[in-house]
């Protein structure tokens, strides 16, 4: 079975794509995925400044906890970003750390399956339309890699919302069974 590293995206406090986070990954481990989570409430990631030294050297010159996520990242087999949906859109420290990610284009990295799960107010299917759209970007750059999957669970508000929503956390579950 695979390394599965996942990243929660949410700095909310009960936050709703954390309690579907841990269906997900409930349901990773009953298919036999070794499955690591990192969040990244409380952690340090400061803008990517462009300066491409990270191609040379696969180091980053700012120091701070991007450096340790980009390690995992770049050692795990399937990545899953689980991240709230802002206006239409990936949340921006999610777009933060995938900005920081640059020092793994020009590395060995492992992963080949990328997943998103997103959780918004708003419950049109194409609320995170932008948000995939954006991530598939990021997983364009990396060809050894696919998006693989992507699962929306639309109109859950409130914090903690989720943990009343039985539906959407046993389409987490199931989602996380099927991670490859």
């Amino acid at each position: 079975m695979s390394n599965v590293l996942v990243i929660t995206t949410s700095l909310r406090a009960k936050s709703n794509s954390d309690i579907l986070a841990q269906r997900l990954i409930a349901g990773a481990k009953d298919a036999g995925h070794r499955v690591e989570e990192i969040s990244l409430k409380g952690k340090s990631i400061g803008f990517c400044r462009g300066c491409l030294a990270c191609q040379k050297t696969q180091k980053c010159v700012l120091k701070d906890d991007a450096v340790a996520i980009a390690e995992k990242v770049m050692n795990a087999d399937t990545l899953v970003f689980v991240t709230p949906i802002y206006y239409y859109e990936m949340s921006g420290q999610m777009k933060t750390l995938l900005d920081r990610m640059n020092p793994l284009y020009s590395a060995d990295y492992k992963f080949r399956s990328v997943y998103m799960l997103s959780v918004a107010a708003e419950d049109e299917s194409t609320t995170p339309d932008k948000a995939v759209s954006g991530l598939q970007g990021w997983v364009d750059c990396f060809e050894k890699a696919e998006l693989a999957g992507s699962l929306f669970c639309g109109g859950i508000n409130d914090a903690g919302e989720a943990a009343g929503k039985p539906e959407e956390q046993q389409e987490a579950y199931e989602f996380g069974r099927t991670l490859k």
